[in-house]
């Protein structure tokens, strides 16, 4: 199953807002459409929005406009607005190559996750590996496979994972609602846990590394990523373990120096002070929401990417 694909003229992709309880698939044909699915993450993950920015360059045929309401659809996920560019470049050449550079982005994603789940399984030593992850970096946020969890499915694949470790990942639940489905589907031993007993499994020794994606990485290697990556980050360097991000070069962004300049998405209160709809909290409570958190460099251990291995 494909996350997001070109289908008869027209976008086609995961509705990631109704999993786990229904796998329904979203046919999108205009920018408006395409940029509300990304915006209430019906589709997500760096990898998965730079193949929307550049399908969403090709239904925009070019109109500055509708490319404006691209690119500012998630201001933190580099990858967007670079999917955006790809097909942009070759907007001249008329619509046909405009849709070849975007079906390229694609299909350089589907071999991007292969080569960084070959180079994420190697660089780590060991069999039986206990695998720590926050939000949800598989199949679901690229086309296939995915990121740091395309690492986990190729140990799986070799025999050699033990179990992963998934956290909740509050406020949306992505790691309860969307890796744990795709680990399920991929029959790998899993169990998932409340986001803030990460560090103190860590502490504990109940892990070999933690595996996180990447929504922008700077030029020093500062990595912005889902809320809670960075308390994961913390307790990994105070237990010893590893902590390794994998993101394709795509999401590496020379332009932005360092995690300091990198814009950090608020989400507003709505996520935080109800759950799936329920409200949890009294009516009128206030809430700070940024989606994504920002680790320094000096606490990563390395960057897998699809071309290399990078140790900050």
């Amino acid at each position: 199953m494909r996350t997001i694909d070109w289908v008869d003229g027209a976008v086609e992709l995961v509705d990631q807002t109704l999993l786990p309880d229904k796998c329904v698939m979203l046919r999108v044909s205009t920018v408006a459409e395409l940029v509300a699915a990304i915006r209430r993450l019906a589709v997500r993950g760096a990898p998965a929005l730079g193949v929307a920015g550049a399908l969403g360059a090709v239904v925009a045929d070019g109109d500055p406009a509708l490319v404006a309401e691209l690119f500012a659809a998630r201001p933190t996920a580099v990858n967007l607005a670079w999917g955006v560019d790809q097909a942009v470049a070759h907007l001249d050449e008329g619509p046909e190559a405009a849709l070849a550079a975007a079906l390229r982005v694609r299909d350089d994603d589907i071999a991007a996750c292969v080569a960084m789940g070959e180079r994420g399984a190697a660089l780590l030593e060991g069999d039986r590996l206990r695998i720590m992850t926050v939000c949800n970096t598989g199949g679901l946020a690229a086309v296939e496979r995915g990121t740091a969890l395309g690492v986990v499915q190729t140990l799986h694949e070799r025999g050699r994972l033990a179990e992963v470790l998934a956290l909740e990942t509050r406020p949306l639940l992505q790691g309860a609602r969307l890796t744990t489905w795709e680990l399920a589907r991929m029959g790998a031993p899993h169990r998932l846990i409340a986001d803030s007993a990460g560090p103190y499994l860590l502490a504990r020794g109940e892990v070999d590394a933690v595996l996180i994606g990447a929504d922008r990485i700077a030029a020093n290697g500062d990595t912005a990523n889902k809320i809670g990556s960075y308390a994961l980050a913390l307790g990994a360097e105070r237990a010893g373990v590893p902590f390794i991000v994998v993101a394709p070069e795509s999401t590496i962004d020379e332009h932005t120096p360092t995690g300091d300049q990198i814009e950090i998405e608020d989400r507003g209160a709505d996520e935080i002070v109800s759950v799936r709809g329920v409200r949890v909290a009294p009516e009128g409570t206030r809430a700070l929401n940024p989606a994504f958190d920002v680790t320094p460099h000096d606490l990563i251990s390395a960057i897998v990417t699809d071309q290399r291995v990078i140790r900050p």
